[in-house]
Parts: C-alpha cells; structure tokens; sequence
C-alpha cells in the first residue's frame, strides 16, 4: 500500500518506532483528520469545526459543541471501504481507530449481534475484504466535547462523539 504525506493513518516507519508514542491500552475514539461532520453549516472537515458551533446528532437534533481535542496516538486503526455498511454508509473509504463506536441498525446487527441496532467498535465489523485491520498506525484524531454522549453523522456513518457507548438508541422522533 503506497502512503501519501496527507493520509490520515501512517504506516509505522523506523523514524516513528523511535519516537515516544507507545501503543495505547486504553480505548481510542476520535476521528480523523478530514472527516466530514454533518453540521448546522452542512458538511465540515472535522479539523475545521470550531467551539460553538452545532453538530447535527441523532438523538438530540443540534447540539453546540463545547470543545475540540487534538491528540496523535499510536492506535490500531480500521480501514472501512465506501458502501461497505450500506449503500453510501460510509460515502467514501476512510479509516477509524479500532475503538471508534460506530451505529449498526439494519441486518448486520442482527447477523453479527443479534439486535435491532447496536454500537459496535470498528474492529469488531472487521472482515477482512472491505473493512480492514491496518495494524498499528499513527493516527491524527479530533474529539469533538459535547454537553453529553451522543450519535453524530461523519463520513456518511453515524459514530459515537464521545468515550461512553451507553446511549439511548430509540429512534428520533
């Protein structure tokens, strides 16, 4: 696989191995650079947005956002090729880390978990062909803080904008 200076994920080179970044144990969430967010503007990098702003969530309709993170980690990252959780779900390929929280609501949540709807982490939709482990990778991500946990449009999927995967999934009114 080639790798392009602007790509989100980087495949570790010796000059990374010697640097300070140690794998996290800890669970990562984030999105990575040049993921479209789903806004009261419209569609927004994630690395544009800015503190004040209001994202579109599924739960809670617009919803401000407080603060923005910015952090590299060394983290396992999940490659997911476009259409491959719906038929523009995500609408183009992009990488998550392997802890993002993602909404699964038609039949994989029955074939995989055994629900109607269910957030799952992306390594667990792995497959092999169209959603794939890229190992451990450097990975540039943005946390957006929220007044709560909650279920936001990016990259054509819906993700968790927060650490915690206890939400209420009903749907919208």
């Amino acid at each position: 696989m080639k790798t392009q200076s602007n790509w989100p994920a980087r495949s570790l080179s010796p000059r990374v191995r010697q640097s300070k970044l140690r794998p996290t144990s800890t669970p990562t969430a984030g999105l990575v650079r040049d993921t479209v967010v789903l806004t009261r503007n419209g569609e927004v990098a994630v690395q544009d947005i800015r503190p004040g702003e209001h994202v579109i969530t599924r739960g809670a309709g617009l919803v401000q956002v407080l603060a923005i993170g910015q952090h590299r980690v060394l983290s396992r990252a999940i490659s997911i090729a476009a259409g491959s959780l719906g038929d523009t779900r995500p609408d183009s390929d992009m990488v998550v880390p392997a802890d993002q929280q993602i909404l699964i609501r038609d039949w994989r949540a029955q074939a995989l978990f055994g629900c109607d709807q269910t957030l799952a982490p992306a390594s667990a939709l792995v497959d092999g062909e169209f959603i794939r482990d890229l190992g451990l990778q450097v990975l540039e991500l943005y946390s957006l803080q929220l007044d709560d946990d909650h279920v936001i449009y990016a990259g054509g999927l819906e993700v968790v904008g927060g650490a915690r995967p206890e939400l209420d999934l009903r749907p919208a009114a």
